[in-house]
């Protein structure tokens, strides 16, 4: 019984754990200098936190679920893709390569 319990608990951060991993994953493309492709991994990021809370049910979402299912994954996928849209768009500065 207490491996199906930590199974389970296991199992509700999993989504997050996905999200954040590659948050992290843009992060590290950031230090590194390539901060379009950080910044467009997180968009990425925000993008599949809004295909997970679609998928999996509100006990599974974990802490990626804040709202309701339909307004996390419009606001999810809207700020997903403004990041990515923004970050593609952007020429010159400081940060050209």
């Amino acid at each position: 019984m207490p491996e199906q319990r930590w199974r389970s608990a296991a199992g509700q951060h999993l989504p997050f754990a996905l999200v954040l991993g590659v948050t992290l994953l843009g992060l590290v493309r950031i230090v590194q200098y390539h901060w379009r492709q950080g910044v467009v991994l997180i968009g990425i990021a925000l993008l599949l936190a809004a295909l997970l809370r679609v998928l999996v049910t509100d006990e599974q979402a974990g802490l990626i679920a804040i709202r309701g299912r339909g307004i996390d994954a419009l606001l999810y996928s809207g700020l997903g893709m403004a990041v990515i849209v923004v970050a593609m768009t952007i020429t010159g500065g400081p940060f050209s390569r």
